[in-house]
């Protein structure tokens, strides 16, 4: 029995300490059934109290409904034993009363009646309890909106909000919230957005605030003209929301913002990923509503765009038949458009007929209202691929030559499906024998290569007759003896009985020579022996031409290229390739394949951007001729050799097109997302960057990532979250990552992010927890041999001691511009000695300040960096001026207009202040004159 009721106790206290969700609702459901066991009332209602706010937190509404019954059950017979606070939180029955009737009023299953019961015990309760009655007002106000009673709910809101604040009010941000959304529901956009930017200016938060807040005031703004506050609400409130079921009313407000500014593939994206959402909560019925409501909108807008025949994934779950019904084949956007409507004017009706009135009606007739309206407010994380045109073969001879193109280029799949449909053509396929022999040729080699051995044996014996009917019969008889050896196959005793066959070739046919060779080769090179595959290229390349078979010349001297590579011979591995793309009839499939060939070379000779443009072409190739299954890993190369030339704008839509490629065939896209969500960040999508990356560790620790691949996650999460300003967030994600580098054994790596989280806690004026966090990063980077590291964090930690006139500084300085001499960083060198000069600032030692600063301006200059020159200059300027030295200030400022030539924030900043230096000298024409470079 002891050690049930220390695990029972030991259970609240984890329940306490874990946040909102599917691991906190277990660990609570557990309490109560283990108070069950143990037959203590007292310890049930400890966890039931906590189950009912769980619960209705994460949207399990029949949970709470029970174990808030049970609670009040057992409070109105014994109020000593069971008291209404139990000091938890939201733990509170009567603050657990608020949700009931709204609850209630969420299903139209309850009837009116019911709810108003509800609403009057709940009165009497408060009544009983000598509770204020704003707790009361709120939730009759929230009563009559939703059922449309809106004079009455105006009436109820005026008396709420003149009613004495008690315990039982609504927090802050929840009643900003609330009265913002039913002004905007009463057309009254300014007074909502008003309500909205109080709460955030103010940092009100709660559960679900500020995301509803700035899910309700999207619209507002659009309205309002202000595009691009409703692009950061949506980001920002999206963003917080997208991880909790119980949140639909909020995502349905996202996919209408989606829909009517442009973001149609956005919508539809969001749509695929929140469907499941509506099987969640069976209660919860008015959210089915909204939800159902705001994809039926959105849907109809894909179709309006040209994309009526989009597959909806996930539309055909079995949870969602009662909404949608059953549909063979999948759902497309016009059809789900048309079954979401259906559905969701099914339950407003319902709605409606229960509450006497037509407000549902009304919601759908509002949001009709939009069709026609649209705003121009661009999110680049989604778009509808726009491919370049593929049209299909008309005749079995163009379907041939696609066949030949995409297994030139290595992609089987592709080439099988293609030759496939000339055996489908009406015609009867191809009347030429050679050809023919070709194609099965190539079905075989393809399927040999995906290891599908039991279809490819199966083809032999046809093209052994196909090879006898086009006078090959040589070739025949040497595919009868090493069968799918000569494709390429490992098996035991193929190599050696290819190398026997080359031993005896004299008498062999040239093509037949030239086959043994190729295949021989490309064994040798898979086992390691790339001198040998050169030598055998060299023979089939020979054999080929007497052969007249220009293709697999080609296909020889490219294996030859690949061969040079695997020896380290990249000079002439390139010059290869450089030859065979000179050639203007080659082969479209063997052209990609050599541009993507040549995009690597180059990218690894830091030519990158030479490399990204082969690649584009590459991909562009592909597409021409469908090969989609190749596509994605050409886009995804493209995108990477652009993002590491430093074009992350570029990147970032080739990583989309090829990450949208990879899904379609169901492959893992958590790597690809991460270098999607990097690039965005670096293009200055910070915001939609954070939305991607939270969403990638999340699949990770769903997917059991190690603990290193979520702190890399989790770190440039942070960095994206303190980009987009949302500070408190990136601190909880450099945290985390912290906590997952610990967990990795990578001191540095946590040293570096417990770094970024100081210079949070710097600007916002915490520089003693600034400190201590640096403090203990330079603990555990010293230890490392990481450089890198250790030079950011004691460059920081030397900043917050100069800053706190701690002369532990200059020591580190010291040490930092030590090791830049000896790494030859001299950016860091100019950078460090900037930070001694203001750090000496701090201690009134101006003169050395001043020398210190205009040596880091003279480095950066040096070093092309005019910019950080200009900044080091202004700051000397300005301490002299500080320091009544006006005279010596003068050339300083005029230093700064010259460098700043390219920077015109700096260079009116220093115009502004050198105008009032120079009044202050009594040199007013000179004054007059450097203001007007305020007006360039």
């Amino acid at each position: 029995m002891t050690d049930r009721t220390t695990r029972f106790r030991q259970l609240l206290d984890e329940i306490d300490s874990t946040p909102w969700g599917p691991h906190e609702q277990s660990l609570t459901a557990e309490a109560v059934a283990l108070a069950q066991e143990l037959g203590d009332e007292q310890l049930e209602y400890q966890a039931r109290m906590r189950q009912t706010a769980s619960a209705n937190m994460g949207g399990l509404t029949d949970v709470m409904l029970t174990s808030f019954a049970w609670c009040l059950a057992h409070h109105d017979a014994d109020p000593l034993r069971f008291p209404l606070d139990i000091d938890n939180g939201a733990a509170d029955l009567m603050w657990q009363f608020k949700w009931m009737a709204a609850t209630l009023r969420a299903s139209p299953a309850f009837s009116s009646e019911q709810i108003a019961a509800v609403l009057n015990d709940m009165e009497a309760h408060y009544r009983r309890a000598g509770i204020g009655m704003s707790g009361v007002l709120t939730a009759r106000f929230e009563d009559a909106w939703a059922s449309g009673r809106i004079d009455e709910a105006e009436r109820l809101r005026g008396l709420l909000e003149t009613a004495p604040r008690d315990d039982y009010s609504h927090c802050d941000a929840c009643g900003r919230s609330q009265n913002a959304g039913f002004f905007a529901a009463t057309d009254r956009d300014e007074q909502a957005i008003r309500l909205v930017e109080e709460m955030i200016e103010g940092g009100f938060s709660c559960g679900e605030e500020p995301e509803h807040a700035l899910s309700r005031v999207l619209l507002p703004y659009l309205r309002a003209g202000r595009l691009d506050d409703a692009r950061s609400a949506h980001l920002r409130s999206y963003r917080l929301a997208k991880d909790n079921p119980d949140n639909l009313g909020i995502v349905a407000n996202h996919i209408v913002f989606a829909a009517v500014t442009g973001n149609e593939a956005r919508a539809l994206s969001l749509v695929e990923r929140h469907l499941p959402w509506l099987a969640h909560d069976p209660l919860n019925v008015d959210g089915h509503f909204a939800l159902l409501s705001a994809i039926a909108f959105a849907l109809d807008r894909v179709v309006a765009v040209g994309h009526a025949d989009a597959t909806v994934r996930g539309a055909d779950a079995a949870g969602l038949a009662p909404f949608f019904g059953g549909r063979e084949g999948g759902w497309t956007a016009s059809a789900l458009a048309d079954a979401a409507s259906a559905a969701a004017d099914r339950i407003g009706a319902e709605f409606d007929a229960r509450d006497g009135s037509d407000w549902h009606a009304q919601r759908r007739a509002r949001m009709r209202t939009l069709a026609d309206t649209r705003w121009d407010v661009p999110v680049r994380s989604d778009a509808f691929a726009v491919d370049a045109p593929s049209p299909e073969p008309q005749d079995a001879q163009g379907w041939y030559e696609r066949a030949i193109a995409l297994a030139g280029y290595g992609s089987e799949q592709d080439a099988l499906a293609a030759a496939d449909r000339v055996g489908d053509r009406a015609d009867g396929g191809l009347a030429d024998a050679e050809k023919r022999a070709r194609l099965l040729g190539l079905r075989i080699g393809a399927l040999t290569s995906l290891a599908q051995w039991d279809a490819a044996e199966a083809l032999l014996p046809l093209r052994g007759e196909v090879l006898r009917e086009a006078g090959h019969p040589q070739q025949a008889d040497l595919e009868a003896r090493r069968g799918l050896a000569l494709y390429g196959r490992g098996d035991v005793g193929d190599h050696a009985s290819l190398e026997q066959e080359w031993a005896d070739a004299a008498g062999l046919p040239s093509w037949s020579r030239g086959d043994i060779a190729l295949t021989l080769a490309a064994l040798r090179l898979r086992g390691d022996d790339p001198i040998g595959a050169v030598e055998l290229t060299e023979h089939a390349a020979v054999c080929f031409a007497e052969a007249d078979d220009e293709r697999l010349v080609t296909a020889s001297r490219m294996l030859r290229a690949m061969a040079w590579v695997a020896q380290g011979e990249i000079d002439q591995a390139h010059e290869m390739l450089e030859s065979l793309l000179a050639d203007d009839a080659l082969n479209p499939g063997h052209r990609a394949r050599l541009l993507e060939m040549r995009a690597r070379l180059l990218g690894g000779a830091g030519r990158l951007e030479e490399g990204a443009a082969d690649a584009d072409a590459a991909a562009g190739i592909l597409t021409s001729f469908g090969a989609i299954t190749a596509l994605a890993e050409t886009q995804m190369l493209a995108g990477a050799l652009w993002d590491d030339a430093g074009h992350p704008d570029q990147a970032v839509p080739r990583y989309r097109a090829g990450i949208r490629l990879m899904r379609e065939r169901g492959a893992d896209v958590r790597g690809a997302d991460f270098r999607l969500g990097r690039a965005m960040l670096a293009a200055g999508h910070a915001a939609e960057a954070a939305e991607m990356l939270g969403d990638v560790l999340q699949r990770e620790a769903d997917g059991g990532a190690s603990a290193a691949s979520r702190a890399m996650t989790a770190a440039v999460l942070g960095r994206a979250l303190a980009t987009a300003e949302e500070y408190g967030q990136a601190m909880g994600a450099y945290g985390y990552a912290a906590e997952l580098h610990a967990e990795a054994g990578e001191p540095a790596e946590q040293a570096l992010v417990l770094t970024e989280q100081a210079k949070i806690l710097a600007r916002f004026g915490e520089h003693s927890d600034a400190r201590d966090l640096l403090e203990q990063a330079a603990a555990l980077v010293r230890p490392t041999d990481a450089i890198g590291a250790l030079v950011e964090v004691l460059h920081n930690l030397g900043q917050s001691y100069g800053g706190d006139r701690d002369e532990r500084a200059f020591a580190l300085f010291d040490e930092v511009l030590a090791l830049a001499v000896e790494h030859e960083a001299d950016w860091l060198v100019a950078d460090v000695t900037d930070s001694r000069g203001r750090a000496l600032i701090e201690f009134d030692r101006i003169d050395e300040a001043i020398a210190a600063l205009l040596t880091a301006a003279d480095g950066f200059a040096a070093i092309g960096d005019a910019g950080s020159a200009g900044g080091s200059e202004l700051f000397a300027a300005r301490t002299l001026a500080a320091a009544e030295r006006l005279d010596d200030t003068v050339p300083l400022y005029r230093s700064v207009l010259d460098r700043a030539a390219e920077f015109p924030a700096l260079r009116q900043v220093a115009a502004l202040e050198l105008g009032d230096v120079l009044d202050k000298l009594g040199r007013t024409g000179d004054a007059a004159q450097v203001r007007t470079l305020l007006d360039e």
